[in-house]
This record gives C-alpha cells, sequence and structure tokens, in this order.
C-alpha cells in the first residue's frame, strides 16, 4: 500500500478564524499519534480568501478509512467542521492559474 497526499481546505466561518487555528493545532498531532499519516513534513498555506490548506501524508489507502472510524480523530474533525465550511481547491480564485501562489503559515 503506497502513501497518499491530501489537501484538506478549510473556510473559516465569519469570527471563527483564530480558534479555527487552535483546533488545527491538534489535527496533525493527532492522525500522527494514531498512526494514521507519514512523518512528512505538513505544509499550511492560506488562500487570499483566507482558507486554510493542509497538505499532509495518508499512510495508505487504509488508514484514510480507519480515520473516519476513529473518536479521537473525528473528535477534532467535528470542532473543524463546527468552524470552517470545507470546501474544495476549485473554489479558490488562485486555482484558476496554472502556478497558484498561497501564503505559508
Amino acid at each position: 500500500m503506497s502513501a497518499v497526499v491530501f489537501m484538506a481546505l478549510y473556510r473559516p466561518k465569519p469570527g471563527n478564524e483564530k480558534e479555527l487555528m487552535e483546533v488545527l493545532k491538534v489535527h496533525i498531532p493527532t492522525l500522527r499519534q494514531e498512526e494514521l499519516i507519514t512523518d512528512r513534513e505538513l505544509l499550511t498555506l492560506q488562500a487570499e480568501d483566507g482558507t486554510i490548506i493542509e497538505i499532509a501524508e495518508w499512510k495508505s489507502t487504509e488508514a484514510i478509512e480507519k480515520a473516519h472510524q476513529n473518536s479521537n480523530v473525528m473528535a477534532v474533525w467535528n470542532k473543524i467542521g463546527a468552524l470552517a465550511e470545507l470546501t474544495s481547491l476549485s473554489t479558490l480564485a488562485e486555482a484558476q492559474y496554472p502556478f497558484p501562489n498561497f501564503k505559508a503559515l
């Protein structure tokens, strides 16, 4: 099973930017603690509209399934979902260009 790189995009709901950033501080450590992602360095970016982009690597496709059944992961994901809209790359203005640029966080 080969590792799978993922991009997670979170558009903060109005007034929830700081709280979202606090929850994201435990997101990747939780996935690592549960042995679902690799030790590849996390890349965290921000789009012009404030959307936060996390780029990390699942250990396998099975790890993705396990994450959705893990209570610790789901607790973090539920917090993220309450604070942000989960969105896709195609919704970002930057995605309209061949070489999009984002702010590194």
